[in-house]
């Protein structure tokens, strides 16, 4: 799947929650809203980084980690079209960016 396939998928995603938050709540979350589901899914990120790293027990921990970077990931895709990011090109241009920060300096 390439980067447009995801953040169509993130969005067809994001339209389905949105038809239950209306059946439920009678709204949509915003994009505010959005972005704090984004923190408490960090945080439940780093839980299960401090136990990757031994400080932590939890069951299934591979599969935990991997659903909380997808989750993390999908919240950051659909941040980026409701902010009308273009996500794909600031991803590159900040690599760009970063990478030439990182280059060796005259000598």
């Amino acid at each position: 799947m390439d980067f447009k396939q995801l953040s169509d998928r993130a969005m067809e995603i994001r339209r389905r929650f949105g038809e239950q938050e209306r059946a439920k709540f009678r709204r949509e979350w915003t994009r505010e809203e959005i972005a704090q589901g984004l923190v408490v899914d960090v945080g439940d990120l780093m839980r299960l980084v401090m136990a990757r790293s031994g400080v932590r027990e939890v069951a299934d921990l591979d599969r935990k980690l991997e659903h909380e970077l997808a989750d993390c990931l999908w919240s950051v895709l659909v941040l980026a079209r409701l902010y009308e990011v273009d996500l794909e090109q600031a991803f590159r241009r900040t690599m760009d960016e970063l990478e030439a920060r990182l280059a060796p300096g005259p000598g």
